[in-house]
């Protein structure tokens, strides 16, 4: 049984997640429940972990100690204790929280990944989930604390807030977790033996982040498919290198699926009918566009495909084999596949930021579009677009930045028990400020775009771009006279390319 979406309220049973969903209610756009198979799977899975427990055979952090202290055997009477006092000690994390969507989508992806029993915990925590993710409540959960190798230290934030002693917000207002509590009507989460650990000792915080960006990923990259089509319309280009006969030369799926949408922006114009190319070959920003998103494509794709495997199964070490009713050690906490996906995404995205500017300055060199310099009146002493170079160039400059991979470096933890690690937060972090400038480089494109199409005035352009246009013009006049222009460019970001305006077909 698949994830089923019902009016507001969906059911997980731990296979099925998707970003999509994720994003959803992390938004708070729906509510969650959980299927009765579930349960049932968690049933079984804790009869195993009390199997564990009364007959002393040792299991990883439920019966033993943590890290360096692997060796050490805990007496039943401290196994409870034992889960408090890993969430206290483990709560560690420093700086900025998190955004309230992003702790719910960690939170989410916890829970999911519990369904299928293979984390063991008691079934009351997965039912104490569904409760904090319906009443809006939401743990503080500091930015800096994972590297990738489990998100222990990450993890932890959010039980030390729902047994009552971190923080929580709720209804908009930060305050302590005990208050949010009782202000949300929910007693405090109570552990027992393994509670804490499945809890702390998982990977939800990286992927949980990574799930919403994957999704701001999927929109900025087709709204920067619409920037450059409009900037193909201003440039009048050449459309023979999107031609599905040409493409299909090299058969590159992500290719072929950036020249197809690059071709349905541009349908019921005049550029894609042979003989309206104004040259006979454009420069390689403009001629390589499908092969450039392309790349960026087939980036997202393999993304998206570990993101699927991440959020719908167990990263819990030890883990509960329900079938062979044991306990076994994993290391299925290490996310380096993950942590590569996302390096991949944010060079991909690099390399389009670059194309990007490089289009811009064409559309402003008369000698390249056929337009007025610096896309301003043939007036000598208007700046035009000039000025703006300047930011735009600050802005690819930190985004290639920012497109270097995570170091590879090991790990020196529990003297030297823990010494792997991916950085999968890091390369998650590093892709959410990429997007972040990249979105307003977006924006940038778009505004010149439509400055050149008022330029070059066709008599023709594709209906989609004209609304596309008629939407930069709402918020963005026509550069005339020479005025600021930031909050105009922030503005087109914010309600143009950050939403699914461009995005909708």
């Amino acid at each position: 049984m698949g994830d089923r979406q019902t009016g507001k309220c969906v059911t997980l049973e731990g296979t099925s997640l998707s970003a999509e969903l994720v994003e959803q209610i992390a938004r708070g756009d729906v509510q969650v429940n959980i299927a009765p198979s579930a349960h049932a799977a968690m049933g079984r899975s804790r009869e195993i972990v009390k199997h564990h427990v009364e007959a002393g055979i040792p299991a990883y952090g439920l019966n033993t100690g943590l890290g360096a202290r692997v060796a050490e055997t805990l007496p039943e009477r401290e196994l409870e204790g034992f889960s408090y006092r890993m969430v206290r000690g483990r709560a560690q994390g420093i700086g900025q929280p998190l955004a309230e969507a992003q702790v719910r989508a960690i939170m989410v992806v916890r829970l999911n990944t519990m369904l299928t029993g293979a984390a063991g915990q008691s079934i009351g925590v997965a039912d104490y989930l569904v409760e904090a993710l319906n009443r809006g409540l939401t743990p503080v959960v500091p930015r800096i604390a994972s590297i990738g190798a489990t998100d222990l230290v990450g993890m932890a934030a959010i039980p030390h807030a729902l047994i009552g002693e971190g923080e929580i917000i709720f209804q908009g207002e930060r305050m302590p977790g005990s208050q949010a509590l009782q202000a949300a009507q929910l007693a405090p989460l109570k552990l027992g033996p393994k509670d804490g650990q499945v809890l702390c000792n998982n990977t939800a915080f990286t992927t949980g982040q990574a799930a919403l960006i994957l999704r701001r990923a999927g929109r900025a990259l087709m709204s920067h498919l619409a920037a450059a089509a409009l900037a193909f319309e201003g440039f009048r280009g050449n459309s023979s290198p999107l031609e599905d006969e040409t493409v299909k030369l090299r058969p590159l799926q992500g290719q072929i699926k950036a020249a197809n949408e690059l071709r349905r922006l541009l349908s019921d114009g005049l550029l894609l009918q042979r003989g309206e190319a104004r040259r006979l070959q454009d420069p390689l920003s403009i001629r390589c566009m499908a092969q450039v998103f392309g790349s960026t494509f087939e980036a997202l794709d393999q993304l998206e495909r570990v993101l699927s495997v991440e959020v719908n199964s167990s990263s819990d070490n030890p883990a509960v084999l329900i079938h062979e009713e044991r306990i076994v050690t994993t290391g299925n906490f290490h996310q380096l596949e993950l942590a590569l996906c996302l390096d991949r995404a944010a060079r991909s995205f690099g390399w389009c930021a670059t194309d990007s500017v490089s289009r811009i300055a064409r559309l402003m060199n008369s000698g390249f579009s056929g337009l007025p310099p610096l896309l301003s009146s043939q007036a000598t002493e208007r700046a035009g677009f000039g000025p703006l170079m300047k930011p735009i160039e600050a802005l690819r400059a930190e985004i290639t930045q920012l497109a270097n991979p995570v170091a590879i470096m090991p790990s020196h933890n529990a003297d030297g028990q823990e010494d792997s690690l991916s950085h999968a937060p890091l390369a998650v972090q590093k892709l959410a400020d990429l997007l972040e400038r990249y979105e307003l480089l977006i924006a940038f494109e778009l505004a010149a775009a439509a400055q050149s199409i008022d330029l070059a005035k066709p008599s023709k352009i594709a209906p989609r771009l004209e609304e596309i246009h008629a939407a930069i013009r709402r918020l963005s006049p026509i550069m005339d006279e020479d005025r600021p222009m930031g909050r105009e460019i922030e503005a087109i970001a914010d309600d143009l390319v950050r939403t699914d305006r461009l995005t909708q077909r």
